[in-house]
């Protein structure tokens, strides 16, 4: 289905992509967006929604399924988030940089007693989730008359997760129940190094898989080693390092659920200020929905079995799926430093080269030269006016900026079309026919 805007960009009924053709090819409509695609009437009308509209919302921890359905019944959109998860990574390396300098510019005067964070402040890493899903529900209220949200609000109990059996005051008291981290490993591995089997030789804590390829602090990633082995087995982990018995100790990482528990209400509050009204539903119901609705395991598949409102039959209205990749619009940083934090190249301080800005989708049309065609893509500009073009596979150096046209601008995401043929029988085996363009 295609989004439509009234000449005051006031969202109206989806319409056929057939009549949208129709409506562009006779000129009564032109392209609005491309990402999710629109189009604009040129001529005044006046229609009365009469369709309710919900948009459902399957929040994860990497990735978030979209479905706006009329009527709770047809499936007229299918979208999925990839959020961002290199924020914490670009932060501690920022982080490392500043600490850095202020070690060597020691005139420099603290700054740390006036910092104070706002109430209902998160990390930024979980804030930038959160405002991925706010964004888009604000994006699609401008393109489609939207009356409800529903939201799967989930609490995981890891303790459970960890250990099924685990009852009574066990399940209170925890794994370190009278013992310090230090005391506990030392117990743990008999006071000797995890490694090589040394004794009454000073011990360090070591992480399992190292903080740098994903380890955290919990304590089963956590063991004690001589000097030697710790220096030696240095970012690799304890399999790398040729002990697999050690490497098996280690459960399965619970950030994921960490991740949702700290942020659901977060998201409710903000879907609430929308102004619409919010349904909220339980794993254990999306997954019973999609059971009897017989769909496959997917973000946005499972967006369409959130709450009460899923119906005993759907009817796709769609075969497409809008995947969209959050990139952020860009750092504020114009300097390059090196690995010792210290400048080693500026960046230019203008945003816009050409009438163009770096992430913009455009097309290309060269009429000479090796790379003569047509291409589509996402732009990287450069102050010459010679400017590369990403493509789905590979990258086109050298192209002259008179011989790009904007497609759409660039507004922190990136979009993916991929189309799945369905049958109307929801058959559980796995989807086949994709395709995807940029």
């Amino acid at each position: 289905m295609v989004f439509v805007l009234d000449t005051d960009k006031n969202p109206l009924d989806p319409c056929h992509p057939a009549r949208a053709r129709k409506l562009l090819k006779t000129g009564k409509a032109k392209i609005f967006k491309k990402y999710p695609f629109t189009i604009i009437l040129n001529k005044r009308i006046e229609e009365i929604n009469k369709h309710q509209y919900r948009l459902k919302i399957d929040y994860g921890s990497r990735c978030t399924g979209l479905a706006i359905l009329k009527n709770s019944k047809e499936v007229i959109w299918l979208g999925q988030i990839e959020h961002r998860t290199n924020i914490k990574e670009k932060l501690d390396t920022k982080r490392g940089h500043r600490r850095f300098r202020r070690n060597k510019l020691r005139y420099r005067k603290p700054r740390f007693s006036n910092r104070k964070r706002k109430e209902g402040w998160i990390p930024p890493s979980l804030q930038s989730r959160a405002n991925n899903i706010y964004v888009w529900v604000n994006k699609l209220k401008k393109l489609i008359p939207i009356t409800h949200i529903s939201y799967e609000n989930v609490k995981f109990d890891t303790q459970l997760m960890q250990n099924a059996e685990i009852s009574g005051i066990e399940y209170q008291q925890g794994t370190l129940q009278g013992y310090e981290i230090r005391e506990y490993l030392l117990e743990k591995f008999g006071r000797k190094c995890s490694y090589c089997g040394k004794q009454n030789i000073p011990l360090e804590v070591e992480h399992i898989i190292p903080k740098s390829r994903g380890g955290s602090n919990r304590v089963d990633n956590l063991c004690i080693s001589c000097r030697t082995c710790n220096q030696k087995k240095g970012n690799q982990t304890a399999e790398e390092f040729g002990d697999p018995n050690i490497q098996k100790q280690v459960k399965k990482s619970l950030k994921d659920c960490a991740i949702l528990n700290a942020t659901r209400w977060k998201v409710y509050e903000l879907l609430s200020n929308t102004g619409l009204e919010v349904e909220c539903g339980t794993g254990a119901r999306t997954k019973m929905n999609r059971i009897n609705l017989k769909l496959p395991k997917d973000h946005h598949y499972d967006a369409i079995c959130i709450g009460k409102s899923t119906p005993d039959e759907i009817i796709f209205k769609t075969d497409n799926v809008l995947y969209i990749k959050a990139l952020g619009r860009g750092n504020y940083s114009r300097t390059t430093l090196n690995k010792y934090g210290f400048p080693k190249a500026y960046l230019p301080r203008q945003k816009y080269f050409f009438g163009f800005q770096s992430g913009d989708m455009v097309k290309a049309v060269v009429p000479k030269g090796k790379h003569k065609g047509i291409w589509y893509g996402s732009i990287a500009c450069r102050s010459t006016g010679s400017f590369n073009i990403n493509l789905i596979k590979g990258r086109i150096q050298g192209i002259n900026h008179k011989y790009c046209q904007i497609v759409q601008r660039f507004d922190g995401y990136k979009y993916i079309i991929e189309r799945r043929e369905m049958e109307l029988s929801h058959s559980s085996q796995p989807l086949e026919g994709w395709a995807s363009c940029d």
